[in-house]
């Protein structure tokens, strides 16, 4: 019997962090996992629907491990990531995070779309959900043909904030319905009912900026994606909607000549992209929640652009995460071997 993996979590409950755990629980890898509270050092939180003390993240508490995993606060990142420098960079490093990407020793990795086993360094940062959706799709399309140029809504759920940003949805969304005041903590604006193309001024974090960090990782993983025909970066846009789980993509792709929407479809499925026929239901974010991979459809070809087509591309922003978790244990696992 293999030894079971002994791996450490910091932000144990967190809406990602808990998806982490159930993932790796749902693949039976006999994970043994000490979580840690989301900025690393000692607190209450919740196991099992009980209170329970989480103790603090100390350089010993790497000893054995196999793996650090990261999907708290910046401020337990940064002392995940300081921790496991002053080791030698042991053991590796997972952050699910946008906080430590700017470090030097930091690799962009995609499991969707690459090889987990492949050696990335010890300081692994998983690509943004969106842009591994997106870059998997443009590549599987520039097989087919070569990409002109291609445009991409992208509508960002709440979840994408945590729990506080489910939270404040929530909140508002009843708020409205019984003529409340609204709390704008999160988004310092009205998200229920209502599409957002920006957050308001006080708001702690800014669409903008979550949509250059997208627009980042795809560039980079394009950029290694590159076989034979250039794929160009697609011109992107995040809309925050008022939704709690799930993110969609509108895709529009213009090619080097006129396109099939049924060639289309069969350029774009794999086994990391289920496709809905025309006589099917389009695929949605409430049936893509706890799904692994995309789901595709309502594909059809621009009634204005014979070479152009539209996609509709749906994903659960925590399970595509959480699966890229699992991928890269499970490569170390081999790697070890």
């Amino acid at each position: 019997m293999p030894k079971p993996h002994k791996l450490s979590l910091i932000g144990g409950e967190t809406l990602l962090g808990r998806e982490i755990q159930e993932v790796l629980s749902d693949r039976k890898t006999g994970a043994r996992i000490t979580a840690y509270a989301a900025s690393g050092e000692g607190n209450f939180g919740e196991q099992e629907g009980e209170a329970v003390y989480l103790g603090a993240l100390e350089a010993s508490s790497l000893a054995g491990q196999e793996a650090l995993i990261v999907a708290g606060s910046i401020e337990g990142a940064l002392k995940a990531y300081n921790l496991v420098k002053a080791a030698g960079g042991h053991p590796p490093l997972i952050d699910c995070t946008p906080y430590l990407e700017a470090k030097p020793e930091a690799r962009i990795v995609a499991p969707l779309l690459e090889d987990a086993e492949q050696d990335s360094g010890w300081l692994r940062v998983i690509a943004h959900p969106a842009a591994s959706a997106l870059t998997l799709a443009l590549v599987r399309l520039a097989r087919y043909k070569p990409i002109q140029q291609a445009i991409a809504h992208v509508f960002v759920p709440a979840s994408e904030m945590g729990k506080r940003g489910v939270s404040e949805l929530h909140q508002q969304t009843t708020s409205l319905l019984g003529f409340k005041p609204l709390e704008k903590d999160v988004f310092d604006a009205q998200l229920g009912f209502n599409m957002l193309a920006q957050y308001g001024e006080q708001a702690p974090a800014k669409l903008s900026t979550m949509e250059q960090r997208i627009e980042h990782h795809v560039a980079t993983l394009l950029s290694r994606h590159q076989s034979g025909t250039a794929i160009p970066m697609p011109s992107l846009r995040l809309i925050q909607a008022p939704i709690f789980h799930g993110y969609s993509i509108s895709l529009w792709a213009q090619f080097n000549e006129n396109v099939n929407a049924g060639e289309v479809a069969e350029a774009l499925a794999c086994a990391q992209v289920e496709i809905r026929g025309q006589d099917e239901e389009a695929p949605d974010n409430v049936g893509a929640a706890s799904q692994s991979g995309l789901l595709a459809g309502d594909i059809r070809t621009d009634r204005n652009n014979p070479r152009a087509a539209w996609l509709w591309i749906v994903a659960d922003n925590l399970r595509l995460t959480a699966d890229a978790v699992a991928d890269l244990v499970s490569g170390l696992e081999i790697k070890q071997q």
